[in-house]
């Protein structure tokens, strides 16, 4: 993945090309196809759906898909059913890229259904160690190493992915993030505004694949070199209160403000339902940390429904 695409990863292809109001949307009922690489989360997906109100079905079939849409279209008022979340494994009966991909387009041109493809991915190295630690082996190499059968499913997966009007990359999220993002984009409740996350990282470690906004604080005084502030955080007063007392703070947060502000009405005219901003500094520690908690008091301030993570403040100081 390159740098730019953790942020187009968040991409909306689903009916960009059909404009409809919310009215005719209410009457069509959602069908959530969740696919991606072993490994990866669909499992744990389709659980965090089932939460939230969605009937999940995993390891679907792909030639019993098609009997399922068409059970779904008999009943008489769609609009009152659940919506559905279907688990489609690469490793299941009758499983091919070219015959998945006809069929997502099939059911999209039905306009019984409202229909949204979404992709699990996840670097390799990140794969081998989760089948490392749970001494499980690789579904498609199975007297082989894992990195082959990573390998040769990222290979029939590759058009899919292409296809897909949402990939999702786990590989830093944990459970709870993963759970937040699909509520962010698939939650049931009505919400008139934007679902907001603000997380604070680490350059060191990398950007945050989920992120559709990046800032980078760097250049602000590092609190890290003062002794008496270096083993605190971001969420300290003392760190606080010395961050603020940089010169170029003030008409920064200004700026950073008055650049997001008019913004988000902007998304949420375009319909998008999550948006994660994130601030990022050397170590993740201090910086970042604290500008990420004070953006999200502002937002909070005026009315702006916001969750804050910081991703990297538990690691070791550097």
């Amino acid at each position: 993945m390159t740098q730019s695409e953790p942020r187009a990863a968040m991409s909306s292809k689903t009916e960009a090309s059909e404009p409809e109001n919310a009215e005719t949307r209410a009457v069509r009922r959602h069908i959530l196809l969740v696919t991606g690489l072993a490994g990866a989360g669909r499992s744990t997906a389709l659980k965090c759906l089932e939460d939230i109100g969605y009937e999940a079905v995993d390891n679907l079939p792909l030639d019993l898909l098609p009997h399922l849409v068409a059970g779904l279209a008999q009943t008489t008022l769609p609009a009152m059913g659940k919506p559905i979340a279907l688990g489609i494994d690469s490793r299941t009966s009758g499983f091919s890229s070219d015959g998945f991909i006809d069929l997502v387009r099939r059911l999209k041109a039905d306009r019984r259904f409202r229909v949204t493809l979404v992709f699990l991915d996840c670097e390799d190295e990140v794969l081998r160690r989760r089948y490392t630690e749970t001494r499980r082996r690789h579904p498609l190499a199975q007297d082989r190493p894992v990195g082959d059968g990573i390998l040769r499913e990222r290979n029939l997966m590759r058009n899919v992915r292409a296809e897909a009007d949402l990939v999702l990359d786990t590989s830093d999220t944990a459970i709870g993030d993963l759970k937040t993002m699909l509520v962010g984009h698939f939650g049931l409740a009505a919400r008139p505004d934007l679902a907001l996350t603000i997380v604070s990282f680490s350059y060191k470690q990398g950007l945050p694949r989920e992120a559709d906004l990046v800032f980078d604080v760097r250049f602000l005084e590092n609190p890290y070199y003062d002794p008496a502030l270096r083993p605190l955080s971001g969420e300290d007063e003392a760190v606080g209160r010395a961050i603020e007392a940089d010169p170029a703070f003030p008409g920064f947060f200004a700026a950073l403000t008055s650049l997001l502000w008019p913004l988000l009405p902007g998304y949420e005219g375009e319909g998008k339902s999550y948006l994660t901003i994130a601030i990022g500094c050397t170590g993740g520690r201090h910086r970042s940390v604290f500008v990420a908690g004070r953006l999200a008091a502002w937002l909070r301030e005026r009315g702006r429904s916001v969750t804050l993570r910081h991703r990297d403040v538990g690691r070791a100081v550097s």
